[in-house]
């Protein structure tokens, strides 16, 4: 019999008397990981030299993470639910971590945290220590797949993680103050787009204490009718559990608990008897406690327990202020330390743990947050059924990221057994061209429909909502719980993850290192309606800088590729969906575009990474003269059209022009090895740029990249790179790269200025000129490019 099972055996009385000792317990060593370097277990009286001699962290959200933590157990005791904890609250880390070493995964990860008295010893001490535990919940914390340095993502990695995982209930605890934010105020829409019937449920835990760092929260000057009526308005069945008396809440929690499983169940239990119309009322709880529950009522004469200055140190200052000593030990005491280990063996007292859950039962043991051990590689199609086909470059036209979609789709198909594979989209799948997807499967959606609509579907793959925060909070979730996925964007919004990105990357960078992290599916970003396609927006839609936004992260995990046509995109796709651990960022347009490469010369040039097209120059790959007088590089889909185009207008006027024509798809191997491994080494980057030749670099974004990743290779001041120069109005695209002085035109222009002066030189940089005032005045005349720099 199983120890859960045993546990029902015994009186609920006697339960809720352990579960109320567990908790103090666990508010024990919460609070002592923010004061102790010595005297643990309060064996003596209090010292000053006991106090840590930087006092770092927060208690004010501890005792409601304690209870939910508490209750959590219990309920998986008695119903052998699978139960994810994600945990919203950014400075809780000292509460999960004392649960997680009461349940016993803290020393599993980490021995020096055994389950002991030498383990509570270290857990104590480390937090918050040089080289110790962390204020912050990260990857180094079993359990768990959200970073807790920045608030507002909890609840979208929380409907993320349920998507497609039919028995997972995944219980998101939501601090008053984190629901404040701009993402988790969104992010409670994404009950409308989980299928009970083929994922997961979410219980969402609004944890109402009051107050943030400073004053008071919107939430907790509300009333509950106001707070009913507007989760209620949002499509949840609301529960308040409320107090301040810890056996009055306890038992309060215990039944909310009972009632939350027992209506997620009945749910997914209608909807997979197909019975479910359309979108369910899922359980939610609001737990309203004190702020900094059970600690001091008052320090120096000042209120502290539910008020603001519980949020982070109740006693600020016990070492140097001796008045404050007594009252941080009495406060300590209240929760009985002595209790915790055997006098003898200095093991932790049986009965105390009685409560917790065993094997992948515990709620930091759960199989879901170590996303890599349940990871199902994709079942890829073969890229040869999808590509363009290109009988000489240039020579055909197609839109890569229709081209793009028709792949996907039969991802989908491939892999629909598995559910394993979603795209998400801030409403944007249309423009971006991606229709095919809905020839496999729908958006998701479980609202009314209407005559009028289509391709929305409960069961539907593609998630479609108008928050890029929400979107990229789902996908972390997805691909954090062992999953893969595309989030497809236009590019000048995707700033408004730039903050997401960063703490993703840094889950990723120091997973790498945990022996005990399994590795996941990689993040892939696609970005279309790009800078050099503004159609009618204007100035606002043309913000290229997420770019350098992930060329920032470390090599370790970061990957730009800027796919010239579609069958680079496609080889491009191919390589990202099978990576891991990587943050891949693929940039290209929806436009019908040139296209210069066949599949199989795609593959060849996705692996490089870096290319020279010797038949956009006027040098063969066997030249007898390896050294260039000039070099023309393009990175990006547009900058490569007009490279070539130059290259085009070089040879026809300048033919005795030793012209070679370079293609960069993959941004960072622009770096060199030991900064990025896979970068190109020096011998490979003189083969391809020279020592000594100028260079023409036309880039997607902004130029200052391109010299930052230059600026360690021989003669750098030899790269001259044209790129986005936030010169932009609502115009023509042709028109775009004239004002950022990245047109055809431009680009021959700068050339002629760093060559050997050559017979033609002076005609042709008048032609160029001329071209440049025609122009201007045909689209003043006709509103459209002329018809030999239209680009479809």
């Amino acid at each position: 019999m199983t120890p859960e099972l045993t546990a029902t055996a015994v009186p609920q009385a006697t339960r809720l008397a352990r579960l109320h000792r567990y908790w103090l317990a666990a508010n024990y060593l919460g609070a002592a990981q923010l004061y102790l370097r010595d005297n643990f277990l309060l064996e003596r009286p209090l010292q000053a030299a006991d106090i840590k001699p930087r006092l770092l962290g927060h208690w004010g959200t501890q005792p409601g993470l304690n209870l939910v933590y508490a209750h959590l157990n219990r309920l998986v005791q008695d119903t052998e639910a699978s139960v994810l904890l994600v945990t919203g609250p950014g400075h809780g880390a000292p509460a999960i971590l004392a649960n997680l070493f009461l349940e016993g995964t803290l020393g599993e990860v980490d021995p020096q945290f055994s389950l002991s008295r030498t383990g509570l010893e270290q857990l104590i001490r480390q937090f918050s220590w040089p080289g110790g535990l962390p204020a912050h919940l990260g990857p180094g914390t079993p359990g768990q797949i959200q970073e807790g340095g920045e608030l507002g993502h909890c609840l979208a990695h929380a409907y993320g993680a349920a998507l497609d995982n039919p028995d997972l209930i995944v219980a998101c605890v939501v601090g008053d103050g984190e629901a404040e934010t701009g993402p988790l105020a969104a992010a409670w829409h994404s009950n409308r787009y989980l299928n009970p019937a083929t994922s997961g449920a979410v219980l969402p835990i609004l944890h109402v204490n009051g107050y943030k760092l400073s004053g008071p929260s919107i939430f907790g000057r509300m009333s509950d009718d106001e707070l009913r009526h507007l989760f209620t308005g949002y499509g949840y069945q609301v529960r308040f559990v409320s107090g301040s008396e810890p056996h009055q809440v306890h038992a309060a929690m215990w039944q909310a608990l009972d009632w939350a499983h027992t209506e997620i169940r009945r749910i997914q239990e209608h909807a997979r008897l197909g019975l479910l119309d359309g979108v369910p009322a899922w359980p939610m709880l609001i737990l309203q406690t004190p702020k900094g529950w059970t600690c001091p009522l008052a320090v120096d004469g000042q209120a502290v327990e539910n008020t603001a200055r519980a949020h982070q140190l109740p006693v600020a200052d016990p070492a140097g202020r001796p008045i404050q000593l007594p009252i941080l030990e009495r406060w300590l005491r209240c929760y009985r330390p002595q209790d915790l280990c055997r006098p003898l063996t200095g093991a932790l007292c049986e009965e105390l743990l009685s409560g917790c859950p065993t094997g992948e039962h515990r709620l930091g043991r759960n199989p879901h947050a170590n996303g890599g051990q349940l990871l199902v590689p994709l079942r890829l199609p073969n890229l040869c059924d999808y590509g363009a086909m290109v009988s000489a470059p240039g020579g055909a036209t197609a839109a890569a990221t229709h081209k793009l979609a028709t792949f996907l789709r039969d991802v989908f198909r491939r892999n629909e057994d598995a559910r394993n594979f979603r795209v998400v989209c801030p409403d944007e799948t249309t423009a971006s061209r991606l229709l095919p997807l809905f020839e496999a499967t729908q958006r998701a959606w479980l609202g009314p429909l209407h005559e009028t609509d289509e391709d929305l579907a409960p069961e539907g793959r593609v998630m479609e909502m108008l928050s890029e925060q929400t979107c990229q909070g789902w996908l972390e979730g997805y691909l954090l719980t062992g999953r893969h996925g595309v989030f497809c964007c236009c590019e000048s919004f995707m700033p408004l993850v730039d903050s997401m990105l960063n703490h993703h990357a840094k889950w990723l960078e120091t997973s790498k290192n945990l022996s005990w992290r399994q590795s996941v599916a990689s993040f892939n970003y696609l970005l279309t309606s790009h800078v050099w396609r503004p159609d009618h927006h204007g100035h606002a839609h043309q913000v290229p800088s997420f770019l350098s936004a992930v060329a920032a992260k470390k090599s370790s995990v970061a990957r730009v590729y800027l796919p010239p046509d579609a069958n680079c995109l496609l080889a491009v796709m191919d390589s990202c969906l099978r990576s891991r651990d990587a943050i891949n960022l693929v940039v290209t347009s929806q436009a019908s575009q040139p296209q210069w490469l066949g599949i199989e010369a795609a593959r060849e040039h996705c692996k490089r990474g870096i290319s020279a097209w010797h038949w956009a120059g006027n040098e063969s790959s066997s030249d007898s003269h390896p050294h260039p007088d000039l070099v023309l590089a393009g990175a990006g889909d547009v900058p490569t059209q007009e490279i070539i185009a130059a290259a085009a207008l070089l040879r026809q006027h300048l033919p005795s022009l030793r012209l070679r024509v370079v293609n960069v798809m993959d941004l960072l191997a622009l770096m060199a090895p030991d900064t990025n491994p896979p970068g190109l080494s020096e011998a490979a980057f003189l083969g391809l740029f020279s020592a000594d030749a100028p260079v023409i670099f036309a880039f997607h974004g902004y130029p200052l990249l391109i010299h930052e990743l230059l600026h360690h290779r021989p003669a750098p001041a030899r790269f001259h790179v044209h790129g986005y120069l936030e010169e932009s109005q609502a115009t023509t695209p042709f028109d775009m790269l004239v004002l950022n002085n990245m047109s055809r035109y431009q680009l021959v222009m700068a050339a002629l200025d760093r060559i050997e002066p050559q017979p033609n030189s002076p005609a042709l940089a008048q032609f160029c000129q001329l071209k440049l005032t025609e122009h201007a005045a045909y689209i003043r005349e006709h509103g459209i490019d002329m018809p030999e720099v239209r680009s479809e």
